[in-house]
C-alpha cells in the first residue's frame, strides 16, 4: 500500500511476475477492497497464477511521512506489520515494501529480530560501476555509527556479495576523506584498524567519494548519513545528465534529429548509470529477507526488487550472515 504510486505500481508488478515465474506464490497485503478493485483490471492472470496469489486485509497504512514510534506503538494492524509477521511466522520468505523506510526498519527490527551478532541492520544497495556493480552500505539506516559496527557492515557485505555475485573473495573498502591512513574521524580510523586485522576479509583500505562508481570496490562501508548523501547525489547527478541531454538534442532541427538516432544507445546509458534503475535496497542483518524498494518505483522497477527478494530468500541470506559471523 505504501510509496508514491502504491497499488498502481505493486499490483502490476506482482501480477507480471506470476505469469512470468511458475513457482512464485505471493501474499498481497493492504486494503482488501482497494487490492481486488486494482487486480480486476487484470484479466489476463492465469488460473494457475490466480490460485498462487492471496489477498492479506490490513486495516491500516502507514503514511510516508509518519514517525517509526507511530508506525511501531499504534498501527499495530499496517500492511507493513502484517507483512513482517507472515515472514516471522514462515508464512513468506521475504518481504518486500515500498513504503515508508524508517517505519519499515522500525517494524523489521522488532518483529524479526537481528542476527544475533549484529548490532544493527544497514540498508545495502547495488550501484552501477564501469565493471557491473558494487553494494554500499549503510544508505540510510544508522546516521550514526560506532568503529565495531562498521566492521559488522563489511561482514555482512562480503557474505551477501559472494552469495549473490558469486565474488569468491570481495573487495572491500572503507569510505573516506581520502586515501591517506592519517585521515577520517575516529570511529572510520578505528574500522580500517579492525578491518586491516581481520585476515579473512580482502580489505583494501580506504575508498574516496570520486572512486564509489569506479569498481575498485566490491562492498563500499560507510555509515548511514554519509552512504544516503552520496546515493542521493550519484542519483541527482544521473537526473542531471538525463535532463541535460534532453534539452541539448531539442535545441533544433538538427539536434533532434541526432537525438532520434542515438536515443536507444542514451536510454541503456541512463539505465546502467541511474541507481533507482537498480531498485530494491536490502535491510541486511536482520533474521529474515526484507527488500525496500524505491517510493517513486515503476512496475518494472518494482518487479527487480521483488526478483532481489527471490534471490536473497533461496539463498538464505540471513541464514547464511548469521552462519558465517
Amino acid at each position: 500500500m505504501g510509496g508514491d504510486l502504491g497499488l498502481l505500481t505493486t499490483v502490476p508488478a506482482v501480477v507480471t511476475l506470476l505469469n512470468k515465474l511458475p513457482s512464485l506464490r505471493v501474499f498481497l497485503v493492504g486494503e482488501e477492497n482497494k487490492i481486488e478493485q486494482q487486480l480486476a483490471q487484470y484479466p489476463a492472470l492465469s488460473k494457475d497464477a490466480l490460485e498462487r496469489l492471496q489477498v492479506r486485509h490490513a486495516s491500516e497504512v502507514v503514511g510516508m511521512d509518519e514517525s517509526p514510534s507511530i508506525a511501531l506503538r499504534t498501527k499495530k494492524d499496517s500492511s507493513l506489520r502484517v507483512a513482517l509477521q507472515l515472514v516471522k511466522d514462515k508464512r513468506a520468505d521475504a518481504c518486500v515494501s515500498a513504503g515508508n523506510t524508517g517505519a519499515l526498519m522500525a517494524v523489521s527490527r522488532y518483529i524479526l529480530k537481528t542476527c544475533e551478532t549484529i548490532d544493527r541492520p544497514a540498508i545495502v544497495s547495488a550501484l552501477p560501476t564501469a565493471q557491473g556493480q558494487s553494494y554500499m552500505l549503510d544508505l540510510g539506516a544508522n546516521v550514526d555509527c560506532d568503529s565495531e559496527q562498521l566492521y559488522q557492515f563489511a561482514l555482512m557485505g562480503d557474505v551477501l556479495v559472494r552469495e549473490l555475485r558469486g565474488v569468491d573473495r570481495p573487495k572491500i573498502a572503507l569510505l573516506n576523506v581520502g586515501e591517506e591512513e592519517i585521515k577520517g574521524n575516529d570511529q572510520v580510523k578505528q574500522a580500517n584498524e579492525l578491518l586491516q586485522s581481520d585476515s579473512s576479509l580482502n580489505y583494501q583500505g580506504y575508498i574516496e567519494g570520486s572512486d564509489i562508481l569506479s569498481g575498485k570496490a566490491d562492498v563500499i562501508v560507510c555509515d548511514g548519513f554519509v552512504g544516503n548523501v552520496a546515493l542521493k547525489s550519484i542519483e541527482g547527478s544521473a537526473k542531471l545528465i538525463a535532463s541535460t541531454l534532453a534539452a541539448v538534442f531539442q535545441r533544433n532541427w538538427y539536434t533532434r534529429a541526432i537525438g532520434v538516432i542515438v536515443s536507444p544507445l542514451l536510454s541503456r546509458l541512463m539505465s546502467h548509470l541511474d541507481p533507482s534503475v537498480h531498485n530494491g535496497a536490502s535491510l541486511i542483518g536482520l533474521r529474515g529477507v526484507v527488500i525496500k524498494s524505491h517510493g517513486n518505483a515503476n512496475a518494472h522497477e518494482f518487479g527487480n526488487a521483488i526478483e532481489l527478494a527471490i534471490s536473497e530468500a533461496q539463498k538464505n541470506i540471513p541464514s547464511l550472515i548469521e552462519k558465517n559471523l
